[in-house]
């Protein structure tokens, strides 16, 4: 039997992240060639995961520029990927969630005829502009994928809503999970040297923001939110990992950056910013995969957005949307730090998205289609 040739392509960290417990099971199973195309969309944080994961990619496009634009990426990195795919005539390519990288990508497959899976497809805010460009990026990539890989039941029926064939639908959980567990470890002793001198006895709260469509007054109100949250609660240490986006970071290291028991720290690797999830006592963010991440290891999050496409943990009851709003965010922050019932509330729920064997099952269905030469 022939092999399958499978070709990721990613280029942010988050993506990394997810794609890279699907390559190591790619590796180990020899029905499979993997080839690794990587944009480098964010640069710096994309090469912390590849160095964890110990993963080399065999095609560094290496796109990122200063202030660079949508359009900008979009145009470097679909002649970049379009030329990979002509080189290698990969049987699919495989592209995960919702960037600029994954939708060029796919839009650079449907150019030559070659097939597409999505990973972590079907999720949906319903409103194009938030997140922005993401929402759209999943739409579009959605409508040209061949099969598509939802984590949960309701991305599956967001996809059936915009009559994707159900056929091509496969429920198998998120890879989050699956790259928790390589990462998390027992008596973890941080890289980043700040971390280890924290008192995690303590309330240590973890907190990032960095979405486009919060910038300006949306991270100014955060900001001020935070450092009430830390004025009215001494038992609190608060850790700020800072997008190295100078729109973000100004504004935070304005706001924040002289106050008592709040620690502003440049974003941490992977390793690090699992295991600090597990040893702090909540989680606030915008981040999307940190919805997905933080009810794997017990801990409430509160999410700086109005609307979420992974609404998936709201209704489980381990996410709590608080917008950008200062006085709602205060509130639902001191609830979870002075009523210890309504923390447990929201710590003790199952997650809803797997148990980690997301990356097996989707090279399950792989090996499958490789069986049937006609789908392939």
């Amino acid at each position: 039997m022939k092999k399958l040739k499978v070709m990721t392509v990613f280029g942010t960290r988050p993506e990394a992240i997810k794609m890279a417990p699907i390559i190591k099971e790619l590796e180990k199973r020899e029905e499979f060639e993997s080839k690794v195309c990587v944009t480098a969309q964010h640069r710096q944080m994309l090469d912390q995961v590849m160095e964890i994961f110990q993963i080399q990619p065999d095609y560094d496009l290496d796109i990122m520029k200063n202030k660079q634009s949508l359009s900008g990426i979009t145009c470097r990195a679909l002649e970049g990927i379009e030329n990979v795919i002509k080189k290698e005539n990969p049987d699919i390519v495989l592209v995960h969630g919702d960037t600029t990288t994954t939708f060029v990508a796919s839009l650079a497959a449907f150019y030559n005829k070659a097939k597409v899976g999505h990973v972590e497809a079907g999720l949906r805010s319903h409103d194009k502009y938030f997140p922005f460009p993401e929402e759209m990026n999943r739409k579009l990539t959605a409508s040209i994928a061949d099969l598509h890989f939802s984590p949960t039941e309701l991305s599956k029926q967001n996809l059936l809503n915009e009559n994707i064939d159900e056929k091509t639908i496969f429920v198998t959980g998120n890879t989050a999970i699956d790259a928790m567990d390589y990462t998390i470890k027992e008596n973890y002793k941080f890289k980043e040297e700040k971390l280890n001198h924290i008192d995690y006895d303590k309330k240590v709260i973890m907190v990032t923001a960095h979405r486009r469509e919060n910038w300006g007054d949306g991270i100014e109100n955060i900001c001020e939110a935070l450092r009430s949250i830390v004025e009215e609660n001494k038992d609190v240490e608060l850790i700020y990992l800072v997008h190295l986006n100078p729109i973000v970071r100004d504004v935070v290291h304005e706001k924040l950056g002289e106050i008592d028991r709040i620690h502003l720290l440049d974003p941490i690797n992977v390793e690090d910013n699992h295991n600090l999830m597990n040893k702090c006592y909540m989680i606030m963010s915008d981040s999307g995969g940190i919805q997905e991440e933080a009810p794997h290891v017990g801990k409430p999050l509160l999410v700086f957005r109005d609307v979420t496409e992974r609404q998936e943990a709201v209704e489980a009851g381990a996410v709590k949307l608080v917008g950008t709003d200062k006085n709602k965010i205060l509130k639902e922050a001191n609830k979870l730090l002075k009523n210890e019932q309504e923390y447990n509330k929201m710590k003790n729920i199952k997650n809803p998205y797997g148990d980690g064997t997301t990356s097996r099952q989707i090279c399950d269905i792989l090996k499958n289609i490789l069986k049937n030469e006609s789908m392939v």
